[in-house]
């Protein structure tokens, strides 16, 4: 049964081709293409109105010099919550329900901000390993906990995002088999656990929605 459970996270084929590859590329299409009107369609000016508040937001932390990441983390997000929502389909997969998607994506932006932390700044990047006013007793043992954080840092990434999808996806299937189980034999709880499955599918559609944002958001700071 459990393995039954988790079938829905392998990558499926077609005629011996991984629908992956697929499921990385249909987000690229579906988001409309600016065109050069000089007025918008309704779709066209809510995308750019999105990608316009959430690159506010999240350079807003970020000095000037880290400005010029802003392309490339909106369209990692937009990436990211293209792909998590359409998840939630039926007959979809999830690509970043993969912990090796997932870490792809989060170690070559982690490592991209060390090294140039590393070359731009090297004074401020090294001082975060030891805290100020650290007890000069504790400074190795703290020095050496900061780094293997630092290190964590990008598996921390890809676990959470991976783990929170996976958990909603288990969730509703499991509750989407109960229903249907119960339908037969006790229609009133059938009914009361597929509103359940209704409430959480909306939350997971936030949750989708959140991880995106958070992802990106730790990779920024």
């Amino acid at each position: 049964m459990m393995a039954n459970l988790f079938d829905q996270f392998m990558s499926p084929t077609y005629l011996g081709m991984p629908l992956i590859v697929l499921a990385l590329g249909l987000p690229w299409i579906l988001w409309p293409s600016p065109s050069t009107r000089w007025l918008n369609n309704r779709l066209i000016t809510l995308q750019s109105w999105f990608l316009n508040r959430f690159t506010q937001q999240l350079l807003l932390p970020i000095n000037t010099g880290g400005h010029k990441w802003a392309l490339i983390l909106a369209s990692l997000m937009a990436f990211l919550l293209s792909m998590n929502l359409l998840g939630l389909l039926p007959y979809t997969f999830t690509p970043t329900t993969q912990l090796s998607l997932n870490m792809g994506l989060a170690v070559p932006f982690w490592l991209a901000t060390v090294i140039i932390g590393m070359r731009n700044q090297p004074t401020a990047a090294l001082g975060h390993l030891l805290p100020e006013g650290t007890p000069t007793p504790l400074i190795p043992v703290l020095i050496v906990i900061e780094t293997i954080s630092l290190f964590i840092r990008p598996l921390a990434l890809g676990v959470r995002l991976t783990a929170n999808l996976t958990a909603g996806h288990l969730l509703i299937q499991l509750i989407a088999t109960a229903a249907f189980t119960l339908m037969t034999t006790m229609t009133t709880v059938a009914l009361l656990t597929t509103s359940i499955l209704f409430l959480l599918t909306l939350l997971e559609i936030a949750v989708a929605m959140i991880q995106a944002y958070v992802f990106v958001l730790l990779l920024s700071l």
